[in-house]
C-alpha cells in the first residue's frame, strides 16, 4: 500500500486501486473512515463475493459519509478504469444502463472510493441474465411492529418453506427488517420468481393474518409485517448481504444462522464487530451456493391461487400494466362516495 497526503494505493485482486481521501470520516459514531470501510470489505471478501460476486450492482453513493447527501447511481462513470467489468441492465420501461459487475475485491474497493455505503445487487449473474437465481423474501415491518414480531415472521416463513422442501437463509437488513434468500436452480425468469413470492406471501397471510400481510396498499396492511413480493419484480435490487448501511453506527446486513434469528437485534452487527464474528463462527451462508433449489412447490401454489379466481398481485407503478393485474388504485380511492 502506497500513501500520499490525499490518497492511498491499494493492491488488490491484481489491480492498483487509488483510494482518495482515505481519512474522511464515513461512519461518525466511532469515527470510522473511508479506509476503515475498505478494510472491512477486505476482511469479509470471501463470503461477500460468494454471495454477490458476478452480479450487476446498483451503487448507493454517500460522498460525505453516512450523514451527508446521497444518491443512487446505476451507470458506471465515463472515467472508470479500463479493467472495470460492466454489463448492460434495463429498467422496467426498457431504458438501458452500463452497470458495475462485482467481479472481485478490486471492484469493491473502487466502489467504496466513490463513497458507496450500500450495494444493491441484481438477482441474476451478469454472465447469465436470462435466469434469476435468487428468491428474496423481504419482511418489512409496518409502523407499530416490534422487532420480535419480525423474528416471528421469519420463523413462520421458514416453517412454510421447509414444508415445501425449500431451505432459506436469513440475514439482517441493517435496519428494521429481515431478509430470507433462496438460491435457485438455473430454470426461472423474474416473472416466475415474483409469482412464487406472491404465492408465498399470500399463504403466509392465510396462516398468520394477525402477523403477516401480502397487501400491497399501505392502508390495508395494518400493524403487521408486509411480505414484499415485489422485491422480486424484474430488475429490482435489494440491499446486499455483508453490505454496510449508511448509518452513523456502520450497521451491516449480516447473514445469520437460523438459531440466531430468535435473539438477534437489528443494530448489533457493525463494521467493527463483523470481521471478528466471521473469524469465530464462519459464514452462515457458506452452503447456500452448493445446492440450488427448485421453485416448483411455490409455482404450484401460484397456479392454484390463479385457478381459484385470484388475480395477480399489484405491481409497482413504474412497471407496465401486467396481464391479470387488478386496477392500480388504492381501495379507498376506488370506492364511490355513496358506497
Amino acid at each position: 500500500m502506497g500513501t500520499t497526503s490525499a490518497s492511498t494505493i491499494i493492491s488488490v485482486a491484481g489491480q492498483e486501486v487509488r483510494l482518495t481521501n482515505p481519512d474522511k470520516v464515513f461512519l461518525p459514531a466511532r469515527g470510522e473512515t473511508k479506509a476503515d470501510v475498505v478494510r472491512y470489505y477486505l476482511a469479509v471478501g470471501e463470503p461477500l463475493l460468494r454471495a454477490v460476486g458476478g452480479r450487476p450492482t446498483l451503487l448507493e453513493r454517500h460522498p460525505d459519509g453516512a450523514t451527508g447527501k446521497s444518491f443512487f447511481q446505476k451507470r458506471v462513470p465515463a472515467d472508470a478504469p479500463e479493467w472495470l467489468q460492466t454489463t448492460v441492465v434495463a429498467t422496467p420501461n426498457g431504458t438501458t444502463s452500463t452497470a458495475l459487475v462485482l467481479a472481485d475485491l478490486a471492484h469493491v474497493v473502487w466502489m467504496v472510493n466513490l463513497g458507496c455505503l450500500g450495494l444493491h445487487p441484481w438477482a441474476y449473474l451478469a454472465a447469465d441474465p436470462e435466469y434469476v437465481d435468487e428468491l428474496r423474501i423481504d419482511l418489512d415491518p409496518q409502523p407499530g411492529i416490534r422487532f420480535e414480531q419480525v423474528r416471528e415472521a421469519a420463523l413462520e416463513a421458514r416453517a412454510l418453506l421447509e414444508e415445501l422442501g425449500i431451505t432459506a437463509y436469513p440475514k439482517t437488513t441493517a435496519s428494521r427488517g429481515l431478509h430470507l434468500y433462496v438460491r435457485l436452480q438455473r430454470a426461472y425468469d423474474a416473472y416466475q420468481v415474483r409469482a412464487a413470492a406472491v404465492a408465498l406471501a399470500r399463504e403466509l397471510e392465510r396462516r398468520r393474518p394477525d402477523l403477516l400481510t401480502a397487501a400491497w396498499w399501505k392502508e390495508e396492511r395494518g400493524t403487521r409485517v408486509f411480505v414484499d413480493y415485489n422485491q422480486n419484480a424484474p430488475h429490482k435490487t435489494v440491499f446486499g448481504p455483508w453490505a454496510v448501511r449508511a448509518r452513523v453506527g456502520g450497521q451491516v446486513s449480516t447473514p445469520l444462522f437460523w438459531d440466531e434469528v430468535g435473539t438477534v437485534e437489528p443494530d448489533q452487527f457493525t463494521v467493527a464487530t463483523i470481521p471478528t464474528r466471521l473469524a469465530a463462527i464462519g459464514d452462515p451462508w457458506a452452503e447456500m451456493t452448493t445446492a440450488p433449489q427448485s421453485l416448483e412447490p411455490l409455482l404450484v401454489m401460484s397456479a392454484r391461487d390463479l385457478a381459484s379466481g385470484l388475480q395477480d398481485a399489484p405491481w409497482p407503478p413504474v412497471y407496465p400494466k401486467q396481464p391479470n393485474e387488478p386496477p392500480r388504485v388504492a381501495p379507498s380511492r376506488a370506492r364511490r362516495p355513496d358506497q
